[in-house]
């Protein structure tokens, strides 16, 4: 698999990460199967990929117990990223960004990775109340110590509203260079898909001018890009997608024109609709790499396949020209 850098640590991953938050969060519980997981991480790891993304969060703190099995047996063959900074509790999720639960939160998470060393620290979110200074350079500490390699810090937009997620992006930039001015940030992780573009505005060129990496969050759309998912098809009321308005029945048919077009391109290449949706995220700069969810050994193998993938010119012309997408996350 082709190789591509994050940033200012100048470490190598393959071209397209696996995002492992489906095994044990945000998506039906009932269908989680943490033996069918693993099998879905060491045929990805197989497959060429490196970058796994967790975080405590997810579970919480079951995804970083899963991966940490991984690390076990393939340590070397693994890119490790994990998250801090928010925090679930009974009904909703707070960040947290002091120095002192940051340094904490990293100790845990190293002993459930059984690892010594994550190789990218991102904070999730940035807390409001607690200067990005202080938590950066609280994370700066780490990389002092030894625990940590690089860092990045996950960026919020408000997805699938241009003018609000455009902003939400600009506030983000500005917190970036209140950061990269205590410790490099090496990557940066936002949104990026067919029907999500918005940080192409400006999150994407600043990562790039700056030698930053970009790493994709929900590349597939959260699977409706696959065209896997049939309109009206209903999810488990633990799915995320079941409080979302693009996934309602009614959005999801209005949508069906943008599956259609990348699978008409995929016909043309002998690929899939999300292998054709990841060459695109692929082809936005030589530093994004596409994380893709999944538990699934079967659509592991096949989103590490859209690595090879090479788009042509009037394949990126089509993908622009189709419909908008219809509906909003808000």
């Amino acid at each position: 698999m082709e190789r591509r850098t994050i940033g200012a640590a100048a470490l190598e991953v393959g071209a397209v990460g696996l995002g492992c938050m489906p095994m044990s969060w945000a998506y039906s519980a009932s269908r989680q199967d943490g033996e069918g997981s693993l099998r879905a991480v060491h045929t990805a790891l197989d497959s060429g990929t490196s970058l796994l993304d967790t975080a405590d969060m997810y579970g919480p703190f079951t995804n970083e117990l899963l991966v940490g099995r991984v690390l076990r047996e393939r340590r070397q063959d693994v890119f490790v990223s994990t998250k801090c900074g928010l925090l679930v509790g009974e009904q909703h999720i707070v960040a947290n960004g002091r120095p002192g639960y940051v340094k904490r939160a990293c100790d845990a998470s190293l002993r459930r990775l059984q690892t010594d060393v994550i190789d990218l620290y991102q904070l999730h979110r940035i807390d409001a109340e607690v200067p990005v200074e202080e938590t950066w350079g609280a994370m700066a500490e780490l990389v002092a110590a030894g625990k940590v390699r690089s860092l990045g810090l996950c960026a919020v937009g408000a997805r699938g509203n241009r003018r609000t997620g455009s902003r939400m992006h600009d506030e983000t930039i500005r917190q970036l260079v209140r950061a990269q001015q205590v410790f490099p940030v090496s990557c940066v992780q936002a949104e990026l898909s067919v029907w999500s573009t918005e940080a192409l505005e400006a999150l994407v060129p600043w990562c790039a001018a700056r030698g930053v990496g970009f790493m994709a969050a929900m590349p597939l759309g959260n699977g409706f890009l696959t065209g896997t998912l049939t309109p009206g098809q209903g999810f488990e009321p633990d799915d995320l997608r079941a409080r979302h308005p693009r996934f309602t029945a009614e959005m999801m048919a209005a949508n069906q024109p943008i599956v259609a077009g990348l699978r008409r391109i995929a016909e043309r290449h002998g690929a899939t609709p999300a292998q054709v949706a990841l060459a695109w995220v692929l082809g936005q700069g030589p530093a994004v790499v596409p994380v893709p969810g999944t538990k699934t050994e079967r659509w592991a193998a096949e989103n590490a396949g859209a690595a090879a993938l090479r788009l042509e010119p009037a394949d990126f012309a089509e993908i622009a020209g189709l419909p908008a997408v219809r509906g909003s996350w808000d």
